[in-house]
């Protein structure tokens, strides 16, 4: 076919449809006229249930991986946490625990403290408080190191009593400190009343039986002595006041064939476990005192 002969005018109305700014302004008003019904007269209302359950599994779905990620993320949150809490419960429990025993500590050190004040109130003589430092290093013996010396005029031979009762000598003096027997040194001895019967008698330190263990030694087999008797200074040696407590009958052994009877005895003073003493001038230089 020739070319001259082609129809070169645009086809007819039905078949190229109706322009782009046509189908835009149709667009618009139907758009507009479905917000406005929907907005009053609730018409999209069925459409979108429908779309929203048709839609829900795909959400659900999609929406997994979000909450698993989400939820061990969580996990690993209140499981740090949770071991934060029990770390921080835990170090609080401790610091309670050692507050509670340095409190406990504190009051029966502030009680015997206290005991030992009354104890200085009721004696005649000149005294002086001091802090047990350590055990002695011989092992051998029973002795410890006071925080008084020469230089707080501490002199040898003065008595040591704590609350309870005598706890032992001083037999050495340096010059910042100085070193105590106690009751329960073997080379120990104190010269006793017994409270009940009046008798007098010498009490030495013993090891046999146990550590904290004294021998009320030259005592007569057939002598008054009971098991319970209470023990005191009798003053007779010149250095211990009189009347303070020494130790207790503990056991008495008599035997037909022996001239003297064994008893044991157990000091009336923390020998063991004294921390605060008080340290006395002997009853001679009392006495030389004007």
């Amino acid at each position: 076919m020739p070319l001259g002969t082609l129809d070169r005018d645009p086809p007819p109305f039905f078949r190229q449809g109706p322009s782009a700014l046509s189908r835009l302004a149709i667009c618009s008003a139907l758009a507009l006229l479905l917000m406005v019904g929907d907005g009053r007269f609730k018409v999209m209302q069925p459409l979108r249930l429908v779309l929203a359950t048709v839609v829900y599994p795909v959400q659900w779905l999609v929406l997994q991986p979000v909450q698993w990620v989400e939820g061990f993320s969580d996990y690993v949150t209140t499981v740090t946490s949770a071991h934060r809490d029990v770390e921080r419960a835990q170090s609080q429990l401790l610091q309670q625990s050692l507050r509670a025993a340095r409190v406990e500590q504190l009051e029966l050190e502030n009680k015997r403290l206290r005991d030992l004040l009354a104890l200085g109130a009721r004696l005649t003589v000149h005294y002086q408080s001091a802090q047990v430092l350590f055990d002695a290093a011989d092992p051998f013996t029973r002795k410890v190191v006071v925080d008084r010396g020469a230089m707080q005029q501490v002199k040898l031979g003065s008595p040591v009593v704590d609350e309870l009762g005598v706890v032992g000598q001083v037999t050495r003096v340096y010059p910042l400190s100085s070193e105590v027997t106690l009751l329960t040194d073997r080379d120990h001895a104190i010269p006793v009343l017994n409270v009940r019967t009046g008798a007098r008698g010498v009490a030495f330190g013993d090891n046999s039986v146990h550590a904290e263990a004294m021998e009320l030694r030259y005592m007569a087999a057939n002598a008054d002595v009971a098991e319970g008797d209470l023990l005191t200074t009798s003053g007779v040696d010149g250095v211990y006041p009189v009347g303070l407590p020494v130790a207790r009958i503990e056991k008495i052994e008599r035997k037909v064939d022996a001239a003297f009877a064994r008893i044991y005895c157990t000091p009336i003073a923390k020998t063991a476990g004294a921390e605060h003493v008080l340290i006395l001038d002997p009853m001679s230089v009392e006495e030389k005192q004007p």
